[in-house]
């Protein structure tokens, strides 16, 4: 089946690419580092998620722990044992409306630097305080530019505003997708998401693959695989539609364009 893929870059502008076609960033979406951090900063993510038997997620979307006041995991925004430097405990909103709302001016909110770091401690993935920030955006840019797709998606449907209801992260469970790749180019995820979706009154669930990419001026690279679950006739239809769609551009790409 076809997929759509984002290659997410955390350097500016940043270049998404999908099977045949070039979705654009976030609306009103910068780059998500600050370059005048930019110095060994590869390294230190490198260094953080070596320590660990698994590069995921920091933030646990467990269904379980999720507080159905604002659809995220409940983390303590005080300093950790044996932090050194105060970090911001200021939250980010996303564009990403809430199902558990009717108005469309309520978002998810993206945990703080604080709140970041703490999950970090607690999974033993032990983060340079300084780099916390950085850390940041581009875990809510990974998370704006999935939900970006999830939108091109749902706008084969006539539900004009598609919410989220909540996230899953499956870090241990290769969906059938990432599997093939694997088998025909060697690589694997190093995160996956479901997210699941109220299309007006519908749940969907998309499945979200994360690819670490080739380094780019000591700056990541993420590719984002993003499509609907097989789970019913729909999505199937959804994802049919999709492949033929890429496969007419690829082999029979229209001279005017």
């Amino acid at each position: 089946m076809s997929d759509k893929t984002a290659d997410t870059r955390a350097t500016c502008p940043v270049d998404h690419s999908a099977s045949g076609s070039q979705p654009t960033a976030p609306h009103g979406s910068g780059c998500p580092v600050d370059h005048t951090k930019k110095p060994g900063f590869l390294s230190s993510l490198t260094n953080t998620t070596a320590s660990t038997n698994e590069a995921k997620c920091p933030v646990d979307h467990a269904e379980s722990q999720v507080n159905p006041l604002n659809m995220m995991p409940t983390l303590a925004q005080t300093m950790h044992e044996g932090q050194q430097t105060a970090l911001s405990t200021d939250r980010e909103s996303s564009t990403i409306p809430r199902a558990d709302q009717s108005s469309d001016t309520h978002k998810w909110e993206y945990p703080s630097p604080q709140q970041f770091y703490n999950a970090l401690a607690r999974k033993n993935m032990p983060a340079p305080e300084e780099y916390v920030d950085v850390m940041v955006d581009i875990h809510n840019f990974l998370n704006e530019g999935a939900w970006n797709e999830v939108l091109k998606w749902e706008s084969r449907h006539e539900c004009k505003m598609p919410r989220l209801i909540r996230l899953q992260g499956r870090p241990r469970d290769i969906s059938p997708l990432a599997r093939i790749y694997d088998w025909r180019f060697g690589v694997r995820p190093f995160d996956r998401h479901d997210w699941f979706v109220d299309r007006c009154g519908k749940q969907v669930r998309y499945v979200i693959d994360y690819y670490e990419g080739e380094p780019k001026d000591d700056m990541p690279v993420f590719n984002l695989v993003v499509r609907p679950a097989i789970d019913d006739f729909s999505s199937l239809t959804d994802r049919a539609k999709q492949m033929w769609q890429d496969a007419k551009q690829k082999y029979f790409p229209d001279p005017k364009k």
